[in-house]
């Protein structure tokens, strides 16, 4: 052994063997680095180099629907036909044949598109799909149809869930979590685009949180191409799971320029669970009106930072009665924080109804915490919010000019004309300056303060009075409570100097 280490210590080279060497070791670094870079742009590209495998995964699960409404003719319709027309004997005999209203009902059909949650029939698409069909049915990928039965539909998310009645397990597909899916990411779309059959298009994830117009929107964006006849249909991951359910598009021309909307599976399998237990949505109720806290609000209330969701009104239900008030801002709810009033809106509404929990409140500077027991959404949407007004009797009317308004301080007659509830008390605006800030933020002829810095007013000189403490404060804004038609929200006002 030690004469082999010293034969190994003694070894010599070259200049020749020396260079050899370099270009070898040269050569084999240029080889790793080659193939690391490879990787890396392999990585960043991220494409599949097929959708192939996932989509014949999938295919079997994805749906064609077909729904049958029967349109009933109209008894009123007539044949426009000129008097003394050579036609008007022909027109008269065929309505004597007909009878009245000259046609029979027709059947009219749809297409959609939708996928199989369980091998037991549970079937997902969109409300619009089947809203008002008569008849539904259901063509699978391997060319068999089968009749489906409406389970339940929410029309706020446009969900609706079916079920068939099948004697084998039928193929279907996992809901996966939406949350993860990130910018850039792959997604494959399926379904039924303008009836020509079952069909894949490709593409990324364009964005995330959408809203078009509910109040539970969360969207995902996409530029995979949908069409008439791919709502309902899914919008898989590349492992082969539901992201989300293919909606709506935005489109000048009603096809795809590759800005399509799918609802977020985090949205739609909580909906789907309560529609098949329960054949009906059953979401939480807060009991509160909200508005955003924009930037102006946060620095008249005094907010380190712009997040939460302002209380406006508060009606009997389950805030009223744990305490919350108007004016507050509420910054968590069940221990999640609040970033905006429309994501209160979603989380409330995904909360158990009858749970009780936590909600922080920002109020006169402090945070507060209280216990609220949900109350169920469904049952209190037509629920009236009234004006409130604490009895007291307002000063006799005067008319003042004061940032950017006319204000007069209510009276019985102005309450009538304004149709104010009884007993409210506060600044009616006569006029508005269209020069003003007033009317820029929206303040408009028969809107009403009620509050000014979150305290009620009764006359021009409790206003007068919050302007001077805010000046005092060191606060550029005042927060006014404004009632139109009955609706408040809260507005803020510079104050000047």
């Amino acid at each position: 052994m030690t004469q082999a280490v010293t034969q190994a210590r003694a070894v010599t080279f070259t200049p020749q063997d020396t260079r050899a060497g370099l270009r070898m070791m040269v050569m084999a670094l240029m080889g790793a680095l080659a193939i690391m870079f490879q990787t890396i742009a392999a990585e960043a590209r991220g494409a599949p180099e097929s959708f192939a495998d996932l989509a014949d995964k999938v295919s079997p699960a994805v749906v064609n629907i077909t729904t049958t409404t029967v349109v009933e003719a109209s008894t009123n319709q007539q044949p426009i036909v000129p008097e003394g027309s050579p036609f008007e004997d022909f027109f008269r005999d065929f309505m004597e044949r007909n009878g009245p209203g000259g046609q029979a009902p027709r059947r009219s059909q749809a297409l959609g598109s939708g996928f199989v949650i369980s091998e037991d029939g549970y079937i997902v698409t969109n409300n619009h799909v089947i809203e008002g069909a008569d008849e539904i049915e259901i063509e699978f990928f391997e060319g068999f149809t089968l009749p489906a039965t409406l389970v339940g539909t929410d029309p706020k998310t446009d969900i609706a869930v079916l079920k068939v009645d099948s004697e084998q397990p039928l193929k279907f597909v996992p809901f996966g979590d939406s949350d993860v899916a990130r910018v850039g990411d792959w997604v494959m779309a399926m379904g039924n685009p303008l009836g020509q059959g079952f069909s894949v298009s490709a593409g990324i994830v364009s964005q995330r949180g959408r809203a078009l117009s509910g109040a539970y929107d969360d969207y995902i964006q996409t530029d995979a191409a949908i069409n008439r006849g791919n709502s309902g249909g899914p919008l898989f991951n590349m492992d082969g799971q539901v992201i989300g359910v293919n909606t709506a598009i935005l489109s000048p021309n009603g096809g795809s320029i590759g800005i399509g909307f799918s609802m977020a599976s985090n949205v739609v399998t909580k909906v789907v669970d309560q529609l098949k237990e329960f054949g009906e949505t059953r979401r939480g109720w807060l009991g509160v009106r909200i508005q955003r806290v924009t930037d102006d609000v946060a620095e008249a209330m005094g907010l380190e930072e712009v997040k939460g969701a302002l209380v406006t009104d508060v009606p009997e239900g389950p805030s009223k009665e744990a305490g919350i008030e108007s004016g507050d801002v509420i910054l968590s709810f069940d221990g999640k924080d609040v970033e905006d009033d429309r994501g209160l809106v979603r989380t409330v509404g995904e909360t158990e109804v009858g749970k009780a929990v936590r909600v922080v409140v920002f109020r006169d500077g402090k945070t507060k915490t209280l216990m609220v027991t949900l109350g169920r959404r469904e049952e209190a949407e037509n629920t009236a919010f009234p004006s409130e007004g604490d009895g007291m009797t307002p000063q006799a009317p005067e008319t003042v000019s004061m940032m950017g308004m006319t204000l007069q301080p209510l009276d019985d007659t102005l309450r009538e004309e304004l149709g104010v509830s009884a007993g409210t008390t506060g600044l009616a605006v006569v006029e508005v300056d269209e020069a003003s800030e007033a009317f820029t933020k929206g303040l408009r002829a028969g809107d009403v303060i009620t509050e000014a810095g979150q305290q009620k007013l009764t006359s021009l000189s409790d206003l007068e009075a919050r302007i001077e403490e805010a000046q005092e404060a060191g606060r550029k804004t005042v927060l006014l409570l404004v009632r139109r038609a009955g609706e408040p929200r809260f507005v803020a006002l510079g104050v000047g100097e």
